[in-house]
């Protein structure tokens, strides 16, 4: 199993933009990003830690392998 690495929100952002996924609102340090036919998103505009990223992979339908390929 490959391990996850501990990111920036905005470094998640970008590999997220890269499959359709845009910005529509943030509130705070907490960005909001929906794409059409897909589950809206939120995530924190810090340091997100393993479990936090893993649950945005699970909503997001990527699995661990395809969203590092997008994050290089």
């Amino acid at each position: 199993m490959t391990q996850l690495p501990v990111l920036k929100g905005q470094e998640i952002i970008a590999a997220l933009s890269k499959i359709g996924y845009i910005q529509v609102r943030q509130r705070g340090s907490h960005i909001r990003l929906e794409c059409p036919g897909k589950k809206s998103i939120t995530v924190p505009n810090h340091f997100v830690g393993r479990g936090l990223l893993r649950k945005i992979l699970r909503d997001t339908r990527l699995t661990v392998v395809e969203f590092l390929k997008l994050i290089k």
